[in-house]
C-alpha cells in the first residue's frame, strides 16, 4: 500500500533564527521514513531570503531521487510580487514540481499566487498560521483551485482555528487540510468524522517531526482500507494528476496582467453606478 508523506521540508535556508530557516537535512528522515514504510515524501524549501534558490535546491533533491519525491514550489506572496508566474513556471515546467507552498510567517497569500494556481491547476499547501477566516475567501473566489491547509489550521493547537477550519472542510469542496503537527488528537478524530477521509492528506512536517509519529496518528483512526488509502496517498494524487506540466503564452500573460499593479482606481462592485 503506498504511503506518501505530503509535508516535509529539505535543503538549507540562508538565516539563523531557528531550524526552519537553518536547516532542514533528509538523511535523517528518510532512515526513519523507510522505517514507517513511508514510500514517496512533498518537500519543499526550509524558509529562505530568495526562494529561486531555494527552489533550486529542491529541485537538486527531486532529480537525484525522482521516485521518491515530489516537489513544490515555495513562494514569498510579497517580496515575490510580480515574478510569481516566472517562480512557478520553472518550477512545474523545468523541474517538475507538482505544487505551490507559502506560509503566512513570510506574508498573507496573494491573488496573484492563486491565479498562478489556477492557471498551472496546481493544488496551495498554505500554512494560515491560525488565521481560518482567510479560507472562507480563498474558497469563494478561487472555487476551481485547491488549497491544502496544513496542522488542521494551527501548529500551534489554536482549537479555535482548527475548530473553525473544519466547518470550511465540510463545506468548501476545494479546502483540504494535512494532519501534520496536529497534537489533540481528539480534535482531529472529530475532524476526520465530520469532513470525511476525503480531505485529509498525512503529513509529517519533517524532517524537524518524526515522519512514523506522525503516521501513527493516521493508524490510531481506525480508519477502513479505502479511507487510509485516501488519506495516506490517493488524495494527494487525485490534486496533483490535474497539473498542467506547461502554460501557453496567451494563458501567461494573462496572469501577468492580472498580478501587475494598476494606476486605475478599483471599484467596489457594489458601487457600480453609484458615488465611490
Amino acid at each position: 500500500m503506498l504511503i506518501i508523506d505530503c509535508h516535509c521540508h529539505a535543503g538549507r535556508g540562508d538565516g539563523l533564527t531557528g531550524p526552519w530557516d537553518t536547516d532542514a537535512p533528509l538523511r535523517p528522515y528518510l532512515a526513519w521514513a523507510d522505517e514507517a514504510g513511508i514510500q514517496r515524501t512533498v518537500i519543499f524549501a526550509a524558509f529562505h531570503s530568495d526562494y529561486a534558490v531555494a527552489n533550486r535546491q529542491v529541485a537538486q533533491l527531486v532529480q537525484q531521487q525522482p521516485e521518491r519525491f515530489y516537489g513544490f514550489a515555495f513562494v514569498h506572496a510579497e517580496r515575490d510580487r510580480g515574478r510569481i508566474l516566472d517562480l512557478v513556471r520553472t518550477a512545474v515546467e523545468d523541474y517538475g514540481f507538482v505544487g505551490i507552498k507559502l506560509h503566512r510567517y513570510d506574508a498573507r497569500i496573494s491573488r496573484e499566487v492563486c491565479d498562478v494556481a489556477r492557471a498551472f491547476r496546481l493544488p496551495v499547501l498554505y500554512d494560515v498560521v491560525g488565521e481560518a477566516s482567510v479560507v472562507d475567501l480563498l474558497a469563494a473566489q478561487y472555487p476551481d483551485v485547491n488549497f491544502i491547509i496544513p496542522h488542521l489550521g494551527s501548529f500551534a493547537d489554536d482549537w479555535r482555528a482548527q475548530t473553525a477550519l473544519i466547518d470550511y472542510l465540510v463545506r468548501c469542496p476545494n479546502i483540504y487540510t494535512d494532519t501534520s503537527g496536529v497534537r489533540r488528537f481528539d480534535i482531529l478524530q472529530r475532524a476526520v468524522e465530520r469532513a470525511g477521509a476525503g480531505k485529509f492528506l498525512f503529513g509529517s512536517d519533517g524532517p524537524w517531526l518524526h515522519p512514523g509519529v506522525e503516521l501513527s496518528k493516521i493508524y490510531a483512526l481506525h480508519l477502513n482500507e479505502p479511507d487510509f488509502q485516501k488519506v495516506t496517498s490517493g488524495n494527494l494524487l487525485r490534486l496533483i494528476r490535474r497539473v498542467r506540466p506547461t502554460v501557453g503564452e496567451g494563458a501567461g500573460r494573462r496572469v501577468a496582467v492580472a498580478a501587475a499593479p494598476t494606476a486605475e482606481k478599483w471599484r467596489d462592485p457594489w458601487l457600480v453606478g453609484g458615488e465611490g
